[in-house]
């Protein structure tokens, strides 16, 4: 008899490939990118240093920075294509059909004239310059996608600031103060990569297949868009208007419970003990809290923070802070996903290249359980089905 094989839900648990690009330290419970805590990268690094490290594995210098930005400010502006493709999305659709929207329309100019689907795979060189562009223009997407669903124009980019106030600068069309513009930067840094994730892994199998790298941050902006991964941030807030003060905790998390709510912002596949990121989101949260005065977000976040634990011994994971954090800088909160996206697109473009390096095509089996082999009534088997027959019998 054959073994029935054991099947790992959602691959809990499976490890299906190699990467250098990250990894959770079990000993320190320390997210690393290319071997760097991330919360000493989130302290010290710009994250354009931050992008740089995933694509080449170093921290840049001086000069590769100086490069680096260069490019980031020739890309920003948002092209009159773009711009004219997210106009055609109705106001009333989530803001991730935009962001997708926009990036398929970037892959389709930029590939166009490749000729066959062969040629659109890209050597290295090109899909670094492809990553570099979406990393660019990603910025002026998200802001102009907050500003129109508010009836405000385009804001142009500026060439005088750095990519976090650049982005906020493009988003509210003022500058913003260093507290905040520090708060931001180190939230792209702590969301942009995470090995293996729903997103990461979607962006895998469709560059797998030597599809191009656009295609396959469209599937990773797809996969993102779920409540079960890049849309929990959104969810922490709609949580928080519902409870709407500190003192309403315990009332909202008993009936939550007892109607068997998922409680979004905690828990994580990865981490037992806690995200590691958390901490450093936190410690952002915390000055914003103080910058804007706003003791009440705080008041309400310890709450139902301390109740949660208490009840289930379950952790917050990074959206928990990140919802309110971004809530308080101005984003909208159909925003925050897209925001997940412009951080993310670092670490999926640098596990796009990774899977490029050494590609093998992404293709699990499956267990059936459906009817055992029937046949239409009356039917008669013709001389190729004969032929097949006879050669499957042979092959065993």
């Amino acid at each position: 008899m054959t073994e029935t094989p054991e099947i790992k839900k959602g691959l809990a648990g499976v490890v299906a490939d190699v990467t250098a690009v990250s990894k959770v330290n079990p000993e320190t419970n320390s997210l690393l990118y290319r071997g760097y805590p991330v919360q000493e990268l989130a302290a010290t690094q710009p994250f354009e240093a931050v992008a740089y490290l995933l694509w080449h594995g170093e921290l840049p210098t001086d000069d590769e920075l100086a490069e680096l930005r260069r490019v980031e400010r020739e890309h920003r502006p948002l092209t009159a294509a773009v711009q004219a493709a997210i106009d055609l999305v109705p106001l009333g659709a989530h803001p991730m059909d935009e962001v997708r929207t926009a990036v398929s329309v970037l892959g389709a100019a930029e590939l166009a004239g490749t000729g066959s689907v062969l040629d659109a795979g890209g050597s290295v060189e090109d899909n670094l310059a492809r990553s570099m562009g979406l990393f660019s223009a990603l910025p002026a997407i998200v802001a102009y996608g907050q500003r129109r669903r508010r009836g405000q124009e385009a804001v142009a980019p500026r060439d005088d600031l750095d990519y976090a106030a650049n982005f906020l600068w493009m988003t509210f069309g003022e500058e913003s103060d260093p507290v905040v513009v520090d708060a931001f930067n180190r939230s792209m840094i702590l969301y942009a990569e995470h090995s293996f994730n729903a997103s990461t892994f979607t962006a895998r199998v469709i560059t797998s297949t030597l599809s191009d790298l656009y295609s396959a941050v469209v599937g990773a902006i797809a996969a993102l868009k779920g409540p079960l991964h890049g849309g929990a941030n959104e969810a922490v807030l709609h949580i928080f208007d519902e409870i709407g003060d500190a003192r309403n905790v315990d009332r909202w998390l008993e009936e939550a419970l007892a109607s068997k709510r998922k409680i979004m912002g905690f828990g994580h596949r990865v981490y037992k003990r806690g995200d590691s990121r958390v901490p450093t989101m936190k410690a952002a949260l915390d000055e914003l809290v103080a910058h804007y005065d706003r003791p009440d977000v705080a008041a309400l976040y310890d709450a139902l923070e301390s109740e949660f634990v208490a009840r289930k011994g379950i952790y917050p994971n990074l959206d928990y802070p990140s919802g309110p954090a971004y809530s308080l800088i101005g984003f909208d909160t159909l925003t925050f996903t897209p925001l997940f996206v412009a951080a993310r697109v670092t670490g999926w473009t640098a596990h796009i290249a990774e899977q490029l390096a050494s590609n093998a095509l992404i293709r699990p089996l499956s267990l059936y359980d459906g009817p055992a082999e029937r046949h239409i009534p009356g039917y008669v088997p013709d001389a190729a089905d004969l032929v097949a027959a006879a050669r499957a019998e042979e092959q065993g």
